[in-house]
C-alpha cells in the first residue's frame, strides 16, 4: 500500500523517508562510501566516440555541455575532450589509432559508454580496499591521467561489467 501524497514513512528502522513504505533503499544508499572509505562521488562518465569533432558538437548543441578541456596521449593512443553539464562531467574518448585501447573498444563494441569513474581522496587506500574487496585492478600502481591526477582503473568483470576508475582528487 502507497503512503498518501506527502506522507513520508521511515522503513525497517533505517532512517530513510520514502513515499514507498514497501521498496526498501538500495543497499548503496545505507553505505555511501568508496573503497577508500570517504563519501561516493561520481568524477565522471567516459564514452567512446569514433571522431571527437561531431561528438563535441552534438554535446553542446544537445545537451548545452561546455567544452573545458582538451587532451591527447600518444602513448595510450587517446584523445579526449572534457565537457561539463551542470554538476556532471563527460569525457569523449576517440583513438588516435585502431590498436589503442579505446580503437580496440569501438571495434568491438562501436561507440557508447566506456567507462565510470569515481573520484577518491586517497588512491592507493582506494586500491588497497578495492583489492582487499577481492575486485581484480587493471592498474597494479596509479598513473597519471589526462586530468592532471591519478588514476587506476578496475576491471569490468568485478564491477558487473562495467569499467570502473578511480580519480584521485
Amino acid at each position: 500500500m502507497r503512503a498518501s501524497s506527502g506522507e513520508k514513512r521511515t522503513k525497517g528502522g533505517i532512517g530513510i523517508e520514502s513515499p514507498y513504505p514497501d521498496v526498501r533503499p538500495h543497499p548503496a544508499a545505507l553505505r555511501p562510501t568508496s573503497p577508500a572509505n570517504g563519501e561516493v562521488k561520481l568524477h565522471h562518465v567516459g564514452v567512446a566516440v569514433a571522431d571527437l569533432e561531431p561528438a563535441i558538437e552534438l554535446y553542446t548543441s544537445l545537451f548545452g555541455a561546455e567544452l573545458t578541456h582538451r587532451a591527447s596521449n600518444e602513448k595510450d593512443g587517446l584523445a579526449a575532450a572534457f565537457l561539463q553539464m551542470g554538476e556532471a562531467e563527460i569525457e569523449l574518448l576517440a583513438p588516435l589509432r585502431e590498436d589503442s585501447p579505446v580503437g580496440k573498444f569501438l571495434a568491438k563494441r562501436g561507440p557508447g559508454m566506456h567507462h565510470v569513474a569515481y573520484a577518491v581522496s586517497d588512491i592507493r587506500k582506494a586500491m588497497a580496499d578495492a583489492r582487499s574487496a577481492g575486485l581484480e585492478l587493471i592498474d597494479a600502481e596509479p598513473r597519471m591521467g589526462m586530468h592532471g591526477t591519478l588514476i587506476a582503473f578496475v576491471h569490468p568483470k568485478s564491477v558487473g561489467g562495467v569499467l570502473t576508475e578511480f580519480v584521485e582528487t
